[in-house]
């Protein structure tokens, strides 16, 4: 099946944004616990990510409406440092969402991170992903929501432009390197997140504006023997696309002007 045009939502600033995104996660979980008993998303990182986090918790609207013992949570993505550090994905979940409200232990799925290879990390969160899906070999989860953020450079969760985990299509979760940052990561792949029901992206800021715009003009016509930026290669096959940007990020786009 062909991929979806990916549909464009602008809104004013961050703090709308925040609030849209948390309007489309309420609604795809009550959506998915209507239809199957359950809801399954892949959280994202990042500063953007926890404001929505605290705005699900905190805000009646939201935190009312959300499913909470029937919503499974999972991480697109989570840097090689164990669950009690200031950088680790979980970490700040919990602070801002998960110890706020009422969510049963067994409905948080993290990365095991503080193991002390990230292969291994990577292999046993793969090992999770099956248990918890029941999926067989060769066949991929299907994540109800990913949520995912995109950086200046275009990446995508922990995938990295020129990283050979672009072009993995058997593994569910690797282990990455941003030599940037020469930090380690451990990441959900290409064809997981591909396969989810939803994937929402999150853009704020002016840093994103330039990029914003080269992802989307080569959505619409893929460019020949250049490298891929990561956040090109998100085209649920199956699926439906969201992009929720700000002004600032949706600056150089046609149609925020």
């Amino acid at each position: 099946m062909q991929a979806l045009a990916p549909e464009i939502r602008i809104v004013k600033d961050s703090e709308e944004l925040t609030r849209a995104a948390a309007g489309e996660l309420v609604r795809c979980a009550k959506e998915s616990v209507g239809r199957q008993g359950r809801f399954t998303v892949a959280l994202a990182g990042g500063n953007t990510p926890v404001s929505l986090y605290e705005m699900l918790a905190t805000q009646p609207t939201f935190r009312t409406l959300l499913p909470w013992g029937k919503s499974h949570f999972f991480w697109g993505d989570e840097r090689h440092v164990p669950p009690d550090h200031a950088d680790n994905h979980y970490r700040k979940a919990q602070a801002a969402m998960f110890s706020r409200v009422d969510v049963p232990a067994e409905n948080i799925h993290r990365v095991p991170a503080e193991h002390p290879s990230a292969d291994a990390a990577a292999t046993e969160y793969e090992a999770e992903l099956r248990r918890f899906f029941a999926t067989a070999p060769g066949k991929l989860p299907r994540f109800d929501l990913a949520l995912l953020g995109m950086g200046p450079d275009g990446h995508i969760a922990a995938l990295f432009p020129g990283s050979a985990a672009l072009a993995e299509h058997d593994r569910l979760a690797v282990a990455t390197h941003d030599y940037q940052q020469n930090t380690d990561w451990i990441t959900l792949t290409l064809p997981v997140l591909n396969n989810s029901s939803t994937v929402v992206f999150l853009a704020s800021g002016v840093q994103k504006a330039e990029t914003l715009r080269e992802v989307l003009r080569r959505v619409e016509r893929p460019p020949k023997n250049v490298e891929r930026i990561p956040a090109e290669l998100v085209r649920p096959v199956n699926g439906r696309l969201l992009w929720i940007v700000d002004q600032g990020a949706a600056g150089l786009l046609k149609s925020a002007r």
